[in-house]
């Protein structure tokens, strides 16, 4: 029981942070633009943006 109790919390650990970090784009500040990758998402009307570099 308490192997079953670690594995399910370690599951909801994982995928506690996978959708924190989905989507996420960290760029430290810089005195130049930086190009950044942006993943792909669905907007909120169901239409597919891929992704895509952004400056």
């Amino acid at each position: 029981m308490r192997r079953l109790m670690l594995i399910g919390l370690g599951l909801a650990v994982m995928s506690g942070v996978t959708l924190s970090l989905t989507g996420c784009i960290v760029v430290a500040p810089r005195p130049y633009g930086a190009r950044v990758w942006v993943p792909a998402y669905y907007a909120p009307s169901g239409i597919y943006v891929s992704g895509h570099w952004r400056s």
